[in-house]
């Protein structure tokens, strides 16, 4: 075998690889002083995955952003943005990144804005995918405006676009709806979602529990700079139940709904945990069966455990103290 025919096979070997992780980060520490930030964090964030970080503020999760992109040197740990080393600006280049606190030339209108940061990218960028930027963002008509002029909604939605408009691969968004009514947190679950069908990768720093269960594929929490948790949302909030109001339940009936899963009674109330591998016609089939057999239906509700609640429940773990 030729050098050359050993080089073309590398090169496929290495084609049929699967891309890296946007972001891998390993055993990450960070002191200040006497305070640890961030203790032993490690995480991953996939191609067109949505990941939230969620935690109580002091839990670093600002701190670990920012390591990630090279703002702060850790103590400890290794990180690498694409495929790359977070220190290599080729890495970061392919990032988009929206900080919690920014602020923006107040002279300069939107569109100008989104040009310097262009140059600053060290990218080029036709005029129509920078104002398609900014109409994506719900600024296409203030695109001549000064920025001095915007309210702070805003100002986050123009953030949003600079984060936005160099194409990248990765974004990280640290707040990025802490100053948006509500139809521009829709926007931005929009926007979320959107990038994720582009196989774009969204780390999302939230306090908005709600707007990250609506879009995240997986959460890691943080609490006092460590990793409290982490999964996906079936796995943080387990199994879903089933609560029934019936009538005339006869034992077949009653045999029926155990069939199901673990079973519960309260007078005419039922509650039913559905198995994990459930799929879209468990409940349906369950209902038809159940009327098939004589039963009144009064009352169905799915319940699921909320992330909010979920995310307390590890928290308040987290500061219970071990007993002996």
């Amino acid at each position: 075998m030729t050098a050359d025919s050993s080089l073309d096979a590398a090169r496929r070997l290495l084609a049929e690889l699967p891309p890296a992780p946007a972001v891998w980060c390993s055993g990450l520490r960070k002191r200040y002083r006497r305070r640890t930030a961030v203790d032993d964090v490690s995480l991953t964030v996939g191609r067109g995955e949505v990941v939230g970080l969620l935690g109580p503020n002091g839990a670093g999760k600002t701190t670990v952003i920012k390591i990630m992109l090279g703002l702060v040197r850790p103590d400890a740990g290794d990180v690498l943005l694409l495929g790359r080393p977070a220190r290599d600006p080729q890495a970061r280049a392919r990032v988009g990144y929206l900080p919690e606190l920014f602020r923006y030339q107040p002279w300069l209108t939107a569109a100008e804005v989104l040009s310097l940061h262009v140059r600053l990218a060290g990218l080029t960028v036709p005029d129509r995918e920078r104002r398609e930027c900014l109409a994506t963002v719900g600024l296409a008509d203030r695109a001549a405006d000064r920025v001095g002029g915007f309210s702070k909604g805003m100002q986050q939605r123009l953030g949003l676009a600079v984060a936005l408009v160099a194409r990248p691969e990765l974004v990280v968004l640290d707040e990025p709806t802490s100053a948006l009514d509500p139809l521009g947190r829709a926007d931005v679950r929009d926007l979320l979602l959107s990038l994720k069908e582009r196989q774009v990768a969204v780390l999302l720093n939230s306090h908005l529990i709600g707007e990250v269960e609506r879009v995240c594929d997986r959460v890691v929490i943080l609490d006092k700079g460590r990793v409290a948790a982490a999964g996906t949302l079936a796995e943080l909030l387990g199994r879903r139940e089933l609560r029934l109001r019936l009538d005339r339940v006869s034992p077949e009936a009653e045999a029926r709904l155990s069939a199901t899963g673990p079973l519960t009674r309260d007078e005419n109330s039922y509650t039913v945990t559905l198995p994990a591998t459930e799929d879209l016609t468990t409940v349906p089939d369950l209902v038809a069966d159940l009327v098939a057999l004589g039963v009144r239906v009064h009352a169905i509700e799915p319940v699921r455990v909320s992330l909010e609640d979920r995310l307390l429940d590890i928290l308040r773990a987290d500061r219970t103290p071990d007993r002996p």
